[in-house]
């Protein structure tokens, strides 16, 4: 990789690891479930004007909209709105990759080779040496919707893998327009329309920045720049990349938010950053069925043809 894309992807990585850090201080302006349907509106407009036309089905565009949008999303706003620490949400959502492993195993039939289902045990306990930290120190609540947030990430990583976007700044902008509209309805339910309306109106320069931030700079720059560099280099290259953002998270916690760092938190971040590695970075291995042969009399000392090709 040449130094610029390399700076670009550790570029990346740092905004999507600062992206943690703002969204704290939006939640302290918004309710979280209208904070993430702003984000979305934002994202969306006006770049759904000029990606063009979607490049894959609206029914790719529409799950990927409702499990990342509303359910990961969501669930990530509604978490650190509940107390859960900006970088340990940043280190906690890593375990995705693990999540992404298991359900490509049950769907798209990729088994985990032996490398990674040792990594994902390690990442496991990384999660479970994380869980008792923030269970003597935080609400064991929010942490568990911040895993739930990890699940509905794994599962729209592979639904995204199924719909093979040949543009993944077209497909990320067409995917925010989905959120936006069930994400209102949710806060206008559960946040309520008084507190939705009195978040708007006390809108000032630091909240409108925040949605600027997590729309323009971590959903459309990030995801635009991360897809421009899969598409010249191969994921092997550029998936360790995201490696760095928890590193970049919990750094910029600690920085501006003054988030304390457990001797704790370091060694479950070390476990689940090393299981994530070897999980993420060692290819996983297809299952090869068994071709059923031909085995008639009438073809007796001809080769074996497997039987998809004796009905062309």
């Amino acid at each position: 990789m040449r130094p610029p894309h390399l700076l670009l992807a550790v570029l990346v990585a740092a905004v999507w690891g600062v992206n943690f850090t703002v969204i704290e201080i939006g939640l302290d302006h918004f309710p979280p479930l209208l904070f993430s349907a702003l984000r979305f509106l934002a994202a969306a407009l006006p770049a759904v004007f000029w990606v063009g036309r979607p490049k894959v089905a609206w029914k790719w565009i529409v799950a990927v909209g409702l499990v990342l949008g509303v359910a990961k999303f969501g669930l990530v706003f509604v978490g650190m709105d509940a107390g859960m620490p900006a970088g340990l949400s940043s280190l906690v959502l890593q375990i995705q990759a693990v999540f992404t492993a298991v359900i490509a195993a049950a769907v798209l039939a990729e088994r985990p080779s032996r490398v990674q289902t040792l990594g994902m045990l390690v990442a496991l306990a990384g999660i479970g040496v994380a869980a008792l930290d923030e269970g003597t120190s935080g609400p064991l609540g929010a942490f568990l919707m911040v895993v739930g947030a990890a699940a509905a990430w794994g599962v729209s990583n592979v639904l995204t893998r199924k719909a093979s976007p040949p543009d993944a700044l077209n497909f990320m902008v067409w995917v925010s327009t989905v959120p936006v509209l069930p994400l209102l309805a949710l806060s206008l339910l559960t946040e309520g329309p008084a507190e939705d309306l009195a978040a708007l109106r006390a809108l000032d320069w630091q909240g409108a920045g925040t949605i600027l931030f997590v729309a323009w700079i971590s959903t459309v720059f990030g995801f635009g720049a991360w897809g421009w560099l899969l598409r010249r280099h191969p994921a092997s290259t550029v998936a360790p990349f995201s490696l760095l953002v928890p590193v970049f998270g919990m750094s910029s916690a600690a920085l501006f938010l003054g988030e304390s760092v457990t001797p704790l938190r370091w060694c479950a971040a070390a476990l689940l950053v090393g299981g994530v590695a070897l999980t993420t970075l060692t290819p996983a291995r297809k299952r090869t069925p068994r071709v059923p042969v031909r085995t008639s009399p009438e073809f007796a000392g001809r080769p074996p043809v497997p039987a998809e090709e004796s009905v062309r």
